[in-house]
């Protein structure tokens, strides 16, 4: 597990767009192995950040609380 992907469900203040993205660009270097992809990695490797952060970001935003959360 990428030990520096934090939480973002629950944050005060909540998780900006931009944690969301940082976080979807940790995974993706985790899961592929490159810090900086090559040119020819280029772009799949931006596709896969791109829909990671827009699945993360529907994700928190489907997310119902749960007891433990206060509701």
């Amino acid at each position: 597990m990428c030990r520096s992907i934090k939480v973002l469900r629950n944050q005060e203040p909540p998780a900006t767009r931009e944690d969301v993205s940082a976080a979807a660009l940790q995974f993706v270097r985790k899961v592929s192995g490159y810090r900086k992809p090559s040119r020819a990695n280029e772009e799949v490797f931006h596709r896969a950040h791109a829909e990671i952060a827009a699945s993360v970001e529907r994700l928190l935003a489907a997310l119902e609380p749960n007891k433990r959360d206060g509701a």
